[in-house]
């Protein structure tokens, strides 16, 4: 038995079905051999891009692995393991590296060195006898406290290596929860009960926690409309009469105007870092900060109260203590008023400002026209939807209703375009039942698209969705305008139809706005037939507003 086959057989144990890796590591083959699927990608990147959002989907309870070549493909994985790393996803990097006789030596490259700085946890085997007490370690910090990315670099002369016998004995790691405090649950069910107007902050911790249904009881308790990080969009039904929708670089009317009149902020399952529209207004604010991670309590806030635990079992903490302090006063639940009611007049002053552009006949296409006509050709019950960096995000997350959770993967603490792609990859693999959508504009699609050949061989149909207004939309001209005037800076090309042909997707594009919603069916119809689509819809780049953008 090698090395690489005592990896395999751990992960194997572990629950790991598949890992992305391009040749050559040695674990391809050995996994192979032990029943878990190599992926091969182009790049990378969007292999860690797929782990990634496998790992979210599945709320940490399967575990994305990415096995990178050494030298070459441990450097050119580091965008990704960062994008994990910002929004905190437990994803496993299990680079090869260089011999250890060539440590030290340049140029050769040191994968647990050099990564330190974008993952949880980083170390190399030193011993091959020390493989089993190295993975469990890396599960350990994969599975207990913040999720987060871990590193194990594996050097290639121990991965190849002989190992006396093959008895070697691992047990599995389990996941461990804790609840809170008693005292800071008593004291933060005092500040919700007393508050005025509170706003419930949840954070992707619910998510992780999977306790959307005890965020939903303790809202509907005491009355406390809800707001969600990016991050954790979705954790909360975005039909719900008390949500307020997502806080992010843009963000919904109803945020702005809950947030800025709210005493009290009550995070859930979030870091409060001061990233976003809005997160840097809670200074005046009282503050309740339940978090599984010490590291984020007094971070960026000092909060008036704060609970470390699991957001699930803290909540459940929450909602025994604020239910007997309501049975002694004789009530059943908090009386805030209609607050369902404000919310409903707010979201729809909010929005006659936004149905013109999402019903606008203009050619070329109002991208707002184009999301909303997407929007409505799928079922958000049966999809999950993964939008990229840039103009997609920002025009996305405001108005996309979630209605299932993980139904929208939302991201941006890091903002690299081109994620979407292999997000939406790993999403079909979590959940191969549902429509797998990524909407991505054509400079990021430009920088992985090539990768689109790997939904095709692999086997992993998706829907790719390219708004493409050939320039870099975000951008507005006075950023740059004597570079554009001279040299064109701003404008983009392609015939992103061929490109998607020549790689064996199926694909469209669209040019007229009462179009939109046929091609968007045909094209879903054509991933539920089990085939990789792609939609190109030609949009305006003039199209220049946000909503309430924080810069």
């Amino acid at each position: 038995m090698t090395g690489a086959d005592l990896v395999a057989r751990i992960l194997k144990q572990e629950g790991v079905d598949f890992m992305g890796v391009i040749p050559f590591n040695s674990l391809e083959e050995a996994a192979a051999k032990a029943g878990i699927r190599p992926l091969i990608f182009r790049q990378e990147r969007v292999g860690v891009n797929l782990a990634d959002a496998y790992t979210r989907v599945t709320n940490g309870r399967g575990t994305g692995v990415f096995a990178m070549q050494a030298g070459p493909g441990a450097e050119n994985a580091f965008a990704g393991v960062a994008q994990a790393y910002a929004d905190s996803v437990p994803i496993l990097l299990l680079p090869a590296s260089a011999p250890r006789n060539r440590a030290g030596v340049h140029p050769t490259f040191s994968p647990s060195r050099t990564y330190e700085s974008v993952v949880k946890w980083s170390s190399r085997v030193g011993l091959p006898e020390e493989i089993p007490n190295a993975m469990r370690r890396a599960f350990s910090q994969l599975r207990l406290g913040r999720p987060s990315p871990v590193l194990l670099d594996l050097p290639s002369d121990i991965l190849r290596g002989e190992l006396p016998g093959d008895d070697v004995e691992y047990m599995p790691v389990r996941r461990r929860r804790s609840e809170g405090d008693p005292q800071d649950v008593r004291d933060a069910a005092k500040v919700l009960l007393g508050a005025t107007n509170p706003v419930i902050h949840a954070g992707q911790g619910v998510l992780y926690a999977e306790a959307w249904d005890e965020l939903q009881e303790l809202a509907e308790l005491t009355q406390t409309p809800v707001m969600t990080s990016m991050a954790g969009k979705s954790v909360f039904r975005e039909d719900h009469p008390l949500s307020l929708g997502t806080r992010s670089s843009t963000t919904t009317g109803m945020v702005v105007r809950f947030l800025d009149q709210a005493d009290v902020v009550f995070g859930i399952g979030c870091s409060f870092t001061r990233i976003h529209y809005g997160a840097d207004a809670f200074d005046s604010k009282v503050l309740v900060h339940i978090t599984n991670d010490e590291d984020d309590v007094n971070k960026d806030y000092s909060p008036d109260v704060a609970v470390i635990g699991d957001a699930k079992l803290v909540m459940r903490q929450l909602i025994s203590e604020i239910k007997a302090i309501l049975a002694d006063s004789g009530s059943e639940r908090v009386n805030r008023g209609d607050v369902a009611g404000e919310i409903k007049a707010v979201r729809e002053e909010w929005m006659k400002e936004w149905l013109p552009k999402m019903h606008s006949d203009a050619v070329p296409i109002n991208p707002y026209r184009a999301l909303n006509d997407l929007s409505k050709a799928i079922d958000h019950k049966k999809t999950i939807m993964n939008h990229d960096s840039g103009s997609p995000r920002d025009q996305m997350i405001p108005f996309y209703k979630t209605v299932t959770p993980r139904g929208f993967i939302a991201w941006g603490k890091s903002t690299q375009l081109g994620y979407s792609l292999g997000a939406a990859m790993g999403s079909k693999l979590a959940a191969p039942d549902k429509l797998c959508v990524n909407v991505i504009g054509d400079y990021g699609f430009g920088m992985v698209g090539t990768d689109l050949e790997t939904a095709v061989r692999e086997e992993i149909p998706i829907l790719t969705v390219i708004l493409n207004n050939s320039s870099m939309g975000i951008y507005r001209p006075e950023h740059f305008a004597t570079a554009h005037e001279l040299y064109g800076t701003k404008t983009t090309g392609g015939d992103f139809v061929k490109m998607a042909e020549a790689l064996g997707a199926y694909s469209e594009r669209v040019t007229q706005p009462d179009e939109v919603i046929s091609a968007a069916e045909r094209c879903a119809g054509i991933v539920q037939s089990g085939r990789t689509a792609l939609l190109e819809i030609v949009t305006d780049d003039a199209e220049k507003d946000m909503p309430f953008r924080m810069f």
